[in-house]
């Protein structure tokens, strides 16, 4: 089973983009990887875990890749998991960020076509999410707006009938276990710790849903 984790630099988790798909180094040091690692144990040769994420994308950069990081390689399973650069690029110097209307249209581009090409992939929807952070607490108004984003993505989820995995409330809960930092290194990117529990609910999720 061929599944692909789609998205940005949560996703991306510093690979090697030069790497065999097959080598953990293909995989950086994030939630992609935990998923091999667990997957892979429980039924050696069954799954293949490709990581397609990159670092910095918001829902255009996705949808303008698709075919190559996606179609191409015919997934049983597309994993997605994006919106966090859509608000956090609207604070650059130039801003390049994705308004909340844009977002939901082209997300949808993207499912619609994909589910065209590709009728039998399963799709996993995961919700955008953000935390307490040195980087999110500078901007803690802006940064808000990630949670219209992920409703979004919950909308979507229903309309489409698709499994959808919701972080929001599991980051809020894992900071009343331990400081925001050791879950996230500033907010937005998951420490070793984060990004195994995004592992752990998209494997409880993943059996539940799509591999019963």
């Amino acid at each position: 089973m061929k599944i692909i984790t789609f998205g940005d630099s949560i996703t991306d988790a510093g690979r090697n983009r030069e790497a065999n798909v097959r080598r953990k180094e293909a995989l950086g040091f994030g939630y992609p990887l935990l998923l091999q690692a667990e997957l892979g144990f429980e039924n050696p040769e069954k799954y293949l875990v490709i990581n397609r994420g990159i670092g910095g994308h918001r829902i255009v950069d996705l949808y303008a890749r698709v075919k190559k990081d996606v179609w191409n390689l015919q997934p049983d399973v597309l994993s997605i998991l994006i919106g966090v650069n859509d608000v956090w690029h609207d604070l650059s110097e130039q801003p390049n960020g994705v308004d909340l209307v844009r977002f939901e249209k082209v997300y949808r581009m993207l499912l619609d076509d994909t589910l065209a090409v590709l009728p039998n992939v399963k799709i996993m929807l995961i919700e955008p999410f953000v935390a307490h952070g040195v980087t999110t607490d500078l901007n803690v108004e802006h940064f808000a707006q990630v949670k219209d984003y992920a409703k979004v993505v919950r909308k979507l989820a229903a309309e489409y009938d698709l499994p959808f995995l919701p972080l929001q409330e599991k980051f809020d809960e894992l900071e009343q276990k331990a400081a925001p930092e050791y879950w996230t290194a500033d907010g937005v990117h998951p420490t070793v710790m984060g990004a195994k529990m995004i592992a752990n609910e998209w494997i409880k999720l993943f059996k539940a849903e799509i591999d019963k």
